[in-house]
């Protein structure tokens, strides 16, 4: 037997139990953007602004570490071990979190193919204080298990580090994006709307969330993950687990599964980090019709699978569409070149 669902208000006040750092301007507004909607289809499409969470330029971690740094602070803990590459949002938004806060943010940062100069993300988070290692460790276990070393580095010399480690983190990172759909229902309730379909830039955390809210909530819309990058492992299978985690961590008995879960892999070309032409194109249309800007690597290959959606007409003339607008906006700098498309 299906589990009851919850309203809105319920949800969030079963979410506020957790130890929470209010770092984020929440709720996001949840606006139309009927020029870009006119230009791909007959849907309509409403864009949940998390690029103005606010925190060093907004983006969706900054949800992430409400819940991330305040379980850091719950613990008593005196510093952040993070690592990814040297563009990374999730850095950018942890370090931002960490000044506010008052807490020591170590990053260990994965070259890849980006340049080490201080632009885009790598600058915001010198500028916040972060203080900053390159490694030629890949993302991934690699990466990893040299930030648990550190970890453990900090630990043995009398320091409290908090550290990223997957079985707590990924759980409270996804909780938080059960909040944001919670903001979405009401939002579209205030206008006696509801959503058709529901996209996201994930293959982690954030899209675990964003599937446990709509079951959570009751939604029978698909959730379209987006995937930006490709795992060694079954993406469904890992963010079912994922979201079962944060359930649990909620103590409520809702659970999902695989088949709840579309993770669409198509839109990743030619590679994590890289610029698509989809993409590209999707940042122009965006841009030129709504003048919100997204970044090259994350919503703007998500935007581009709304758009193929919306043009293969999935949806009827009026469906509500919405897109979940992660961030990311400062990649957009850190290479110029790769973010205008060929002329």
């Amino acid at each position: 037997m299906p589990h009851a669902t919850f309203t809105p208000t319920e949800l969030l006040a079963v979410i506020d139990r957790l130890p929470r750092a209010k770092l984020a301007h929440l709720p996001t507004p949840l606006e139309e953007a009927p020029r870009f909607a006119g230009a791909i289809g007959d849907a309509r499409v409403f864009l949940k602004r998390d690029d103005c969470t606010g925190l060093l330029l907004g983006g969706n971690k900054a949800r992430h570490n409400e819940f991330l740094l305040g379980d850091a602070l719950d613990q008593g803990c005196d510093m952040v071990v993070w690592g990814a590459g040297v563009q990374s949002n999730n850095c950018r938004q942890t370090a931002a979190g960490c000044a506010k806060l008052g807490l020591e943010c170590r990053l260990y940062l994965s070259r890849g193919h980006y340049s080490t100069e201080p632009q885009g993300n790598l600058l915001l988070d010198y500028l916040v204080g972060a203080k900053v290692e390159f490694t030629d460790a890949k993302i991934g276990p690699e990466l990893d298990a040299l930030l648990a070393a550190k970890a453990a580095e900090f630990r043995a010399g009398g320091r409290r580090p908090y550290f990223w480690h997957r079985p707590r983190v990924v759980p409270l990172a996804a909780i938080s994006y059960v909040v944001c759909v919670a903001e979405v229902v009401q939002q579209l309730a205030e206008q006696n709307l509801e959503p058709a379909a529901i996209y996201v830039s994930s293959s982690g955390a954030t899209g675990a969330g964003v599937a446990l809210g709509a079951k959570l909530l009751g939604l029978t819309c698909p959730v379209r993950l987006i995937c930006p990058m490709h795992w060694p492992w079954h993406i469904p299978t890992a963010l079912a687990n994922d979201a079962n985690d944060a359930a649990a961590m909620l103590n409520l008995p809702h659970r999902l599964t695989a088949a709840d879960i579309d993770a669409d892999e198509n839109f990743i070309a030619p590679g994590y980090g890289l610029p698509s032409l989809a993409g590209q194109e999707a940042m122009r249309l965006l841009a030129t019709t709504e003048a919100i800007l997204t970044d090259p690597v994350y919503s703007a290959k998500a935007l581009a699978g709304l758009i193929a959606d919306v043009r293969a007409r999935k949806y009827a003339k009026g469906d509500v569409v919405v897109f979940l607008h992660t961030g990311g906006v400062p990649a957009i700098f850190a290479n110029p070149a790769e973010v205008l498309p060929p002329t």
